[in-house]
């Protein structure tokens, strides 16, 4: 395997950098503190990341996005981890679920999310089914041309900001030798549209700025034309989307702990404590090495999981891997980086609190750190089954 970058991405990192330091990390106080990210701001983040070309880096080019290789896009990730969420999710970074849009769907949904004009959300999670989808209550009837969507969801991503919601819904229910068995369709639903409703959900101590929400849906009357890939076949449309998250999840995280040790390094070396800098003493440098060390380690899995993508040879334990390995690592990293700084760590006038708190979110979305042990356990198991 070949570890170095090319050319182009180096250029990609280094674009991506800048982007992040002029760009983004200048607001990060005034979203941190107000917990708000002004609509003018985000639009004009959107059209300043348009004019480098990093919106919808992640979409094929031959439709108007990037065209970044996994490896690239899990680089442009890793920078923008360095920032607030909101800040960065500004971007812009369509659901790679829309490439299942067919027909008028391109032209609706598909095209407008790549050139920035609309933005979607992806509602899965209800208030009784979080990582058992299988468990979730909303459903979809159908009516002649027409569907009737009810139900609720919650912890719907920057649902606030969303034109539109890839909605998975249950729409039949069959009977198989280990009991009912729930099929789901995705179904794309415009806002605005009557009995569709999105409220802000309750204030998270992660993300400040990036709101989650909650979505009611009450007699919604959708189209046929507004099922995105096949009926009854929406959770293999989801399960595509969720390996991308994943990896953009892990990507995330090694961008914020190289902030992390990055700003403690400085510190350990000049700061001084019975007569010597801090990174003398074992107990800080020590936890240094372990940082370095971790970052490494994980930074080489969610690498691998993106070159394994690009080969067409990665797998879901992979991808379960490199986020399970890569948020836990940035929990550690986090913590020992408070502890470096010691009380001064915990003051919000410093970046570490916030990198600390936005760690603990992302072993739990996208997929708790169960789950994907469960996901890698049976990848395991599966082969000497009978």
């Amino acid at each position: 395997m070949h570890f170095a970058l090319s050319e182009e991405q180096e250029l990609i990192v280094k674009t991506t950098r800048a982007f992040v330091e002029e760009e983004l990390l200048p607001y990060e106080e005034e979203v941190e503190r107000s917990g708000e990210l002004r609509e003018d701001l985000r639009l004009a983040i959107m059209e300043k990341a348009k004019a480098v070309g990093l919106y919808a880096f992640n979409m094929p080019a031959e439709i108007g996005g990037g065209g970044l290789d996994t490896v690239s896009q899990c680089l442009v990730d890793r920078e923008l981890g360095r920032a607030n969420f909101a800040l960065q999710y500004s971007v812009g970074r369509p659901s790679n679920i829309l490439r299942a849009c067919t027909g008028d769907q391109v032209e609706r949904y598909l095209l407008p999310s790549i050139r920035g004009e609309r933005t979607d959300c992806l509602a899965m999670t209800e208030p009784g089914a979080g990582s058992d989808l299988r468990s979730m209550t909303t459903r979809a009837v159908q009516d002649g041309e027409y569907w009737v969507l009810n139900g609720m969801k919650h912890f719907i991503s920057h649902a606030d900001v969303a034109d539109y919601a890839i909605v998975i819904a249950v729409t039949k229910v069959e009977e198989t030798p280990r009991g009912p068995r729930k099929q789901m369709t995705s179904f794309l639903v415009d806002k605005g549209t009557p009995g569709f409703a999105v409220r802000r959900g309750p204030t998270c101590v992660s993300h400040r700025g990036y709101h989650q929400c909650e979505l009611t849906f009450d007699n919604v009357r959708l189209h046929q034309s507004q099922i995105l890939g096949e009926v009854h076949k929406g959770f293999d449309v989801a399960n595509t989307w969720l390996s991308s998250t994943r990896l953009q999840v892990a990507a995330m995280c090694l961008g914020r702990a190289h902030r992390a040790l990055e700003l403690c390094l400085p510190w350990a070396a000049t700061r001084k404590q019975f007569g010597q800098p801090i990174g003398k003493f074992q107990g800080t440098s020590f936890k240094l090495a372990d940082m370095a060390m971790e970052l490494e380690m994980a930074e080489l899995m969610t690498m691998k999981a993106a070159w394994k993508q690009d080969q067409g040879t990665a797998r879901d334990e992979d991808f379960a891997m490199a986020k399970v390995v890569a948020t836990e690592m940035l929990g550690r990293v986090t913590d020992h980086a408070i502890q470096i700084f010691g009380g001064m760590g915990l003051m919000d006038s410093m970046p570490l609190e916030r990198l600390w708190r936005d760690a603990r979110l992302e072993r739990i979305w996208d997929g708790t750190s169960e789950i994907q042990r469960h996901i890698i356990s049976r990848s395991l198991l599966r082969p000497h089954e009978g």
